[in-house]
């Protein structure tokens, strides 16, 4: 019996929309990783671009549990001796909360090429417009929301 491998035309790519609102943010990355990769697909191959477009919207009412949003930080370096920057999670939802959420899917995807193949797929907006109407995205539902 020989190994089926998805050849690049065989894969259909969707467009789904998530709604973050009262979404807490690692199932929200969760979700989203795994639509990005493929892994909802019967034709999924783990060296293979298999995924979907993933559009996120209400970014800035994801929710943090268990008090993470004062207690976790969100490092950035800018390369000079001494530049590391600490943000907490309350303040970078207040300012950017787009960045939360890719940072946040950024680490369930794999850390090689075909990683950041597949984050280039993902979309993050804070309000609940965007662009991407055209597509006819369909809507993807997270049923588990904040306790």
């Amino acid at each position: 019996m020989r190994t089926y491998t998805p050849k690049p035309g065989d894969v259909e790519k969707n467009w789904y929309v998530i709604d973050a609102t009262d979404v807490v943010l690692g199932r929200l990355a969760a979700q989203a990783a795994n639509l990005l990769r493929g892994k909802h697909k019967p034709q999924f191959a783990p060296n293979e671009d298999c995924g979907d477009h993933v559009v996120i919207i209400n970014a800035d009412k994801v929710v943090l549990t268990r008090g993470k949003a004062d207690k976790k930080f969100a490092y950035r370096h800018s390369g000079y001796p001494g530049g590391l920057t600490a943000v907490s999670y309350r303040e970078l939802l207040a300012t950017h909360p787009e960045r939360a959420v890719e940072k946040a899917v950024k680490g369930m995807v794999p850390h090689t090429k075909l990683g950041r193949a597949q984050l280039k797929k993902l979309r993050v907006y804070a309000g609940p417009e965007h662009p991407h109407a055209s597509q006819n995205p369909q809507t993807y539902e997270i049923t588990q929301i904040a306790q």
